[in-house]
């Protein structure tokens, strides 16, 4: 193992012990030796991803078996302070230094058939987990509510570059990795197609950001509040629809067309997470759009 910091004995944490009550503040043991290809990292950054909130009122237990207690997080950047034996490059071959910033990921076993033949390690049966493992065994430090994290050997993780701001390296850990997902699914982005992207939280902004980026020629971000929607302008959409202004569905899908003439868009891309709002963009784009990502 590789280090030049003192790693200390313990970390606070925030911890998880029943859902829907406070968070515990928790001295947790720190790793002293690490595992071949492992990493420890002192937090810079923790964002609260939409499913921080759904573990800590229970929504998501039925996605991953939950042991609690638990250290929600799983948007998080840390600085790297030691080195398992193997670990000094990122996934990409990157050299990593003691010192670095990086941002990381759940850590997929690379073996199963969901790994190797079907390219879908989210399915991986034998994944770890960040938040959704138990603190209190090792390697404890398993969630990014907390002053160092413990980085699988088999995470990916990406050092982050040093004109990056570490709370945008933080967000786009999760859900800009999200949304580059959905618009590699989607294809070429032509200057000539419309993109109409529900939602205004992390998801349907950083949509809005790489839809500009990609080239596409108009961007209607709908959503809410309008705080929400002023970024969004400022990250490329060239139309707004408010669901405050128009709170009925109905109001919505009639506000994107009058903005495109009566017609629908190419692209749609659902991304409030609300099942009224699914059903919105589907109907829509039974009707009028060549292309969708939900």
């Amino acid at each position: 193992m590789t280090t030049t910091f003192d790693i200390p004995k313990t970390s606070q944490a925030a911890v998880l012990t029943k859902h829907s009550e406070p968070l515990e503040i928790r001295e947790i043991p720190v790793p002293q030796t690490l595992e071949p290809g492992a990493l420890l990292v002192r937090i810079e950054a923790a964002t609260v991803c939409g499913s921080d909130l759904h573990l800590w009122d229970g929504s998501l237990g039925g996605s991953q078996a939950l042991d609690l207690p638990v250290i929600p997080g799983h948007e998080m950047v840390g600085r790297v302070i030691a080195f398992g034996d193997g670990a000094e490059r990122d996934t990409f071959g990157t050299p990593l230094e003691i010192g670095d910033r990086i941002c990381f990921t759940h850590a997929s076993c690379n073996q199963c058939d969901h790994c190797r033949f079907d390219n879908q390690p989210t399915l991986c049966t034998n994944r770890q987990y960040y938040m959704f493992t138990n603190c209190e065994r090792p390697p404890y430090l398993v969630g990014g509510f907390a002053e160092y994290a413990y980085v699988f050997p088999n995470s990916g993780r990406v050092r982050v570059p040093d004109e990056v701001e570490t709370s945008w390296a933080s967000a786009a850990s999760c859900a800009l990795r999200t949304v580059v997902h959905s618009f590699e699914r989607i294809g070429k982005m032509n200057p000539w197609e419309t993109v109409v992207i529900q939602g205004a939280g992390p998801l349907g902004l950083f949509a809005t950001a790489l839809a500009d980026h990609l080239g596409a020629g108009r961007i209607i971000t709908v959503g809410a509040p309008d705080t929400r929607l002023a970024i969004a302008k400022q990250y490329g959409a060239t139309d707004l629809v408010s669901v405050a202004e128009h709170p009925e569905p109905e109001d919505r899908v009639a506000a994107v067309r009058e903005l495109l003439g009566g017609h629908g868009a190419e692209v749609v891309l659902n991304r409030p997470g609300s099942s009224g709002d699914f059903v919105q963009a589907t109907s829509r784009t039974e009707a009028t759009v060549g292309r969708c990502s939900r």
